[in-house]
């Protein structure tokens, strides 16, 4: 099949969603366009700023996306195109993008407060806790996996001779690993990623604190990204995965007090010029090479090599692919940060439901990618090494980077090696921006969970550090002990299954007030069911393997989740039969 047939009814598809099924929630769920938001209610110069519509979106985006809808398609692909396209398209516009806006839509409507203490407001003080305690395993996962692929990424080796370039090239600095030359392509993302974080206070203080215009800024963001990845090809940083994995963890620790202005938000406005640029490079790329010729030369169909790889077809795909179609993160996020910097509700569809349905488009170019322009024999050599018998470790960053520079070079005739590495930067974009905000609600759920605990919370407790401290502490212990192939399948269940209970949750806060639940309640039901047998295979699988740990971790999530839907149950059907009314406080 030709990639354009698949890229233009996918994106056929995503566009009528947002077009018409957004337009549509928006109405169910009674978003009203001028009403006052936190953001400018609440306004503290620190977690509370009202932010000009691109400029949170650009911060939503880069944020939600992550590592997720790179990585997921990536490893999904094993299973074939057709079940990956399915899932990314469908998954997006009908359960994805729901869950995403109407997560932002309630922290708006309840001054800012996470999905967590939404869910206390719904469920009371046990469905709080059981959704606090699960939210947290969740998302150390999420940092430990990220941390993994960013240490590993940032440290990319590829022959040259397969990046087409020639034994004596100056163009990458090379090393010499059994013999054969191979390009430091992770390198040059290094001194591009610390340089642009050494920048963003710059950035940040002239945005926020002098009113630089936002066109001005765009340009300013696109200057730092060009000189940044000018010097990363001049000086090349070569330092070792253990080695990046502890400067990366001491700098999120650092930076997850500090007010959002100085880091977050203007390194996510410079990373997020690059992941645009990305996303209509491989755009154009797909429709270039489509016309050219370019056709998808992975199986349609591919379900028993994948349940070798990674597990059964259902329900471990639709954990495997997480961001790309749905991730429960997102709504940590959404209900996190996003909501406390929308000035406008109205803004919360374009935010919440487009932000999803834009990052939904970008995995489907990610599937296109890896399964037209790399060969099936080394996409499995880089990312299921072990399936080929090697010791290798698994790197679906390089995967995919190799995938675009392929790509362009049919499309473009660009170079195989300088767009390799502009995907490495893609990636790394993503990930560093998901770590920052990750470990920053980390800390945030802390302080809530500490508060519900203690009737009066210790000074030691209240302190930013020391949750921040933990969360990074946590993250680095599983980064350092287990491989991104060990943890993603735990990351991406417990990710799905967390937005599962989101869903859960927003059903019955949308029905408090009064309004139709079907169009969320019917994803929550879905993936409900998928994830939790999901956890049961993945139970299985490592008792079998004699991972005590993330066997504990599959059992806490089991336990956690189960009590949710139990108790979710319990609370509807009471209100149902008019037992009890609504919990008080509840905001109209």
């Amino acid at each position: 099949m030709n990639v354009l047939i698949g890229f233009a009814v996918g994106a056929l598809f995503l566009w009528l969603g947002a077009r018409f099924y957004g337009r549509f929630i928006s109405r169910k769920m009674g978003l009203e366009p001028d009403r006052p938001t936190p953001a400018t209610t609440m306004n503290d110069g620190q977690d509370y700023c009202p932010t000009n519509r691109h400029v949170v979106f650009a911060h939503h985006f880069s944020t939600i996306a992550g590592a997720g809808p790179i990585i997921g398609p990536t490893f999904a692909a094993i299973y074939g195109f057709v079940p990956v396209w399915l899932w990314i398209v469908l998954g997006g516009i009908f359960i994805g993008a729901v869950h995403d806006f109407v997560s932002v839509f309630a922290s708006i409507r309840e001054r800012g407060q996470s999905i967590a203490h939404i869910t206390r407001k719904t469920l009371g003080k046990s469905g709080f806790v059981l959704f606090m305690s699960f939210a947290i395993i969740m998302i150390v996962l999420v940092t430990s996996a990220f941390l993994d692929l960013t240490a590993r990424s940032l440290t990319s080796l590829w022959p040259v001779s397969a990046l087409g370039l020639e034994p004596g090239q100056t163009l990458l600095r090379t090393v010499s690993v059994g013999g054969e030359q191979m390009g430091v392509i992770g390198g040059i993302a290094s001194m591009s990623v610390i340089v642009i974080t050494l920048l963003s206070p710059l950035i940040g203080y002239l945005l926020y604190k002098r009113g630089m215009g936002t066109m001005r800024a765009y340009l300013l963001a696109f200057v730092v990204y060009l000189v940044s990845v000018t010097i990363g090809f001049h000086s090349p940083v070569s330092i070792s995965p253990l080695t990046w994995t502890i400067i990366i963890s001491v700098y999120v620790f650092s930076v997850a007090g500090l007010p959002v202005w100085v880091v977050l938000q203007p390194r996510d406005f410079v990373n997020v010029q690059l992941l645009y640029a990305g996303l209509i490079m491989l755009v154009g790329g797909v429709i270039v090479a489509g016309f050219k010729g370019l056709t998808i030369n992975m199986p349609s169909f591919n379900v028993a090599q994948g349940a070798e790889a990674i597990g059964l077809v259902w329900p471990m795909l639709f954990i495997t692919i997480a961001c790309g179609a749905i991730s429960g993160f997102h709504s940590l996020v959404g209900s996190g940060t996003t909501s406390k910097q929308i000035s406008r509700e109205y803004d919360a569809r374009t935010v919440g439901y487009n932000a999803m349905i834009l990052e939904s488009l970008l995995a489907l170019c990610v599937a296109i990618a890896v399964s037209s322009a790399l060969s099936h024999s080394d996409y499995l050599r880089i990312t299921f090494p072990h399936i080929l018998g090697s010791t290798d470790a698994s790197n679906p960053v390089l995967a995919f980077s190799l995938s675009v520079g392929h790509l362009a070079q049919v499309a473009f005739g660009i170079p195989v090696a300088i767009c390799s590495i502009i995907g490495i930067l893609m990636v790394e974009g993503f990930v560093i921006t998901t770590l920052d905000s990750a470990v920053r609600l980390t800390r945030y759920l802390f302080e809530e969970l500490w508060s519900e605990i203690f009737t009066s919370v210790p000074q030691v407790l209240k302190a930013h550090w020391f949750n921040a401290a933990l969360a990074v502490g946590l993250m680095f212990y599983l980064a350092y002990s287990r491989t991104v192939l060990k943890l993603w399948p735990v990351f991406g269940a417990s990710n799905q299954l967390l937005a599962a209970l989101t869903l859960m949750s927003a059903s019955a806060w949308l029905y408090y007030r009064g309004k139709q639940i079907w169009y969320v309640a019917i994803p929550a039901l879905i993936m409900i069911v998928t994830t939790i047998g999901a956890i049961w295979m993945l139970l299985e699988k490592h008792y079998n393997a004699g991972d005590g740990v993330l066997f504990v971790v599959d059992a806490i999530l089991m336990g956690l989740a189960l009590g949710i839907v139990v108790l979710t149950a319990k609370t509807l059907l009471a209100k149902a039969r008019g037992r009890h009314n609504a919990p008080a406080q509840v905001t109209p």
